[in-house]
Parts: C-alpha cells; structure tokens; sequence
C-alpha cells in the first residue's frame, strides 16, 4: 500500500487513454477543503450538468471536464477516499479503492442517483420503469356554465360526461381471464432499450411492448388489451352564491379512474358566468344604464327599474346630471368571502327632446326670462 502513496499518474477514469490527474479535486468542483459531503453533492451536480455529454456533443474539452469531474466527485464523495487524499494527494485518493471507469456508462452506473432527473437519465438512459402497478387515475376538468341568478343564490346543476376506468373483465390487466400479461422479451422488462453510438449512448421507448415492459398476448374480449374502458359519469354540483368566472369546484375522486385499483383522480369543475344584457357585472356589484328625461333629472323621480330580482324602487335626486350614478345598496351579488351584498348601480342618461310642443316651449322661454338666460330665438335650437 505504501507504493501507491507515490503514484503520481494513473488510468483512473479514461475512454482510450490515460487521464492526468494534475487539477486539484477542491479546485475542479469548486468548493473549500472544509465543504461538508452536501455541499460537495451539489458542486458536482452542477459541474455535471454544465459540462455533460449530452449538452455538451462532440465538444472534446466539455468532455474532459465531465470526467475530471466524476474523478474528483469519486474521491470527495467517499470520506475514507477523502480523508486519504486529503493526506497523500492525488495517489492517495486514487490508490485507495479508487473503483476506476471504463466508459461514461460507468459514471451513470456509479452515481445514478445524481443523473436520475437530469437529461433523462444520461446518455446511458438508465432510467427505472414504473411498471404495471396501481397509479392514480388523470385529473379532469368540466366547463360549467351558470347565469347571474344561479350566482344570486346558488343552485345545484346537473353534469355528465365520459371518463376512463380499468375494464371490469381483466381488471385493468388487459389479458383475458386466466392469463397475465408476459414480460418483454426485446427489452427485458425495462420498457427502454439503449442504443450505442461511439460515445453515447441513448435510450428509447421498447418499440415491441411501447415501454410498458410487458406483452400480452391473449387481449381481453372486452378492452381488447387496452385495460381500459368508456364509461359515462352524472354528477350533481353544488354552485355556491357569489360564484366568479374561472372559480374551480373540487370534487376528490370523481376524475378519470385509478389503474390497476389505484385511486381515482380529482374532478375541477370550472364554473364561467354567463353575460347578462341587463347587466355588467364588476365583482360584487352590477352595473345597469337607465334612462330619464331631463325634467326628471331636473325635479327628480321616483322611479321602478329592474333588478336582478325584479322590479326594485329607485329615487332619483333633483339635479341629477347625464353620467351620474345613483345606487341600491345591498342589490348587487354575494361574495364568497363575505356575508354582505354588492350594489347595485345605475348610470343615468339624460334625454332631451330633439321637438317641443308650443306650450312646452314657451313654458321653457319663460323659465329663461326668469333666470335672465340668453336663448336661441324662436327659429333657432327649438324649431
């Protein structure tokens, strides 16, 4: 063992030829000689992800890097390997169980957990089948329409639509009674193969079994091998008062069906409100347009408009101006949030007549002469 403490240059991690080992390991990953075993996962990671093949394709020095890397991470990685090289340097890390790697293959092998989520799995593709096993149904979503009177109060509506479920016959398995899906001989279960290419290597879906790892050769009569079947689902929802377009009503477990008896999964009925012509509505409150004469604006009215719940009393004051808004409190719509109404707002239009009648007329030019306003004469505006 204490001959290896003088081995200054060996065939550590190399593809065809022998790798210096010169770089400090500290220095190649970035991080101080006091950096805990996290911090050390983590530089490598990112070192790995910069510099991997498969970002990195046909660049010689990205390569390199890669490999200098996994040699320094192989070392710091494991504390007896780091406590050695920390001692005797580079032939202390190495010299001490230092595994060696054949191929990048080998790199993907030895830290698999580290290239489980990134570029797939690496060039190698070793990446682990779910399998066949229970797995939650999909999530699903229905458009619900509803009107302003439903948001007033709330109501129940009815909904129905079609869904996924395991078929009833093979339970899911796609196989006929009696039989059990086989496993894939092309792929071996894996559901990918891994195709070589020089350097690299890439894994694609298993064409034979389209990676689910299994064939099944006697199909059930009822799905025909797809495990899954059509059925039709009627719901009745609950819409809340004070409901908004784009609010979503959860309902666990009425989405698609589980496979293999997994759970279900979730129902999101997604509710959009119908416009109203009478109204426009702004959160709580609604907003109509009313239209008075001008000598209801002026002495003021009291008048009858519509509401969301019929006909609704409404004082106009005197003096009430074209735009001005006039509201009924509490007659707009209710809040998810809150116990109290919205109002309901009317914004007046004033019309003025385009004719008047003689004695209308003359009324109004008595009415100017009183206040000691100009008007047009006779022909003029009023003609």
């Amino acid at each position: 063992m204490g001959a290896r403490t003088h081995i200054c240059r060996v065939q550590y991690l190399s593809i065809g030829k022998d790798v210096q080992m010169s770089d400090d390991f500290y220095n190649i990953l970035g991080v101080e000689r006091s950096a805990d075993e996290a911090t050390i996962k983590k530089a490598y990671r990112k070192q790995a992800m910069k510099f991997h093949p498969d970002k990195n394709p046909g660049d010689k020095e990205a390569e390199e890097k890669f490999k200098k890397a996994a040699q320094a991470y192989e070392v710091l990685g494991n504390p007896t390997k780091r406590q050695n090289y920390d001692r005797f340097g580079h032939a202390g890390g190495a010299g001490f169980g230092g595994q060696g790697f054949g191929d990048v293959g080998d790199i993907f092998d030895a830290f698999g957990d580290i290239f489980g989520d990134m570029f797939g799995g690496g060039p190698t593709g070793r990446r682990r089948r779910q399998g066949r096993g229970p797995r939650p149904g999909a999530d699903l979503r229905y458009y619900l329409e509803v009107d302003l009177e439903t948001v007033l109060s709330g109501d129940k509506q009815p909904i129905e639509f079609d869904y996924e479920v395991d078929c009833g016959t093979c339970n899911g398995s796609g196989a006929k009674e009696g039989t059990t899906p086989e496993t894939c001989g092309h792929c071996g279960g894996a559901g990918q193969v891994v195709q070589r290419q020089g350097f690299f290597q890439m894994a694609t879906t298993c064409p034979v079994c389209r990676g689910e790892g299994t064939i099944i050769k006697d199909p059930c009569d009822t799905c025909h091998g797809k495990g899954r079947t059509k059925s039709h689902k009627k719901l009745e929802v609950t819409v809340p008062a004070g409901i908004e377009s784009g609010n979503q009503l959860r309902l666990s477990g009425e989405g698609e069906g589980g496979y293999l008896g997994g759970p279900a999964g979730h129902l999101y009925v997604e509710v959009r409100v119908r416009p109203d012509d009478r109204f426009e509505r702004q959160g709580q409150n609604l907003i109509s347009r009313i239209n008075v004469s001008y000598l209801q604006a002026l002495l003021g009215a009291d008048l009858q408009v519509d509401g969301i719940e019929g006909k609704e009393d409404l004082s106009l004051p005197k003096g009430t101006e074209p735009g001005d808004l006039v509201k009924l409190s509490e007659k707009g719509l209710p809040s998810l949030r809150r116990a109290k109404r919205g109002e309901h707002i009317f914004q007046v239009h004033v019309e003025f007549p385009k004719k008047l009648a003689k004695k209308e007329e003359a009324l109004l030019r008595e009415i100017a002469q009183l206040k000691g306003e100009e008007v047009a004469e006779k022909k003029g505006f009023f003609s």
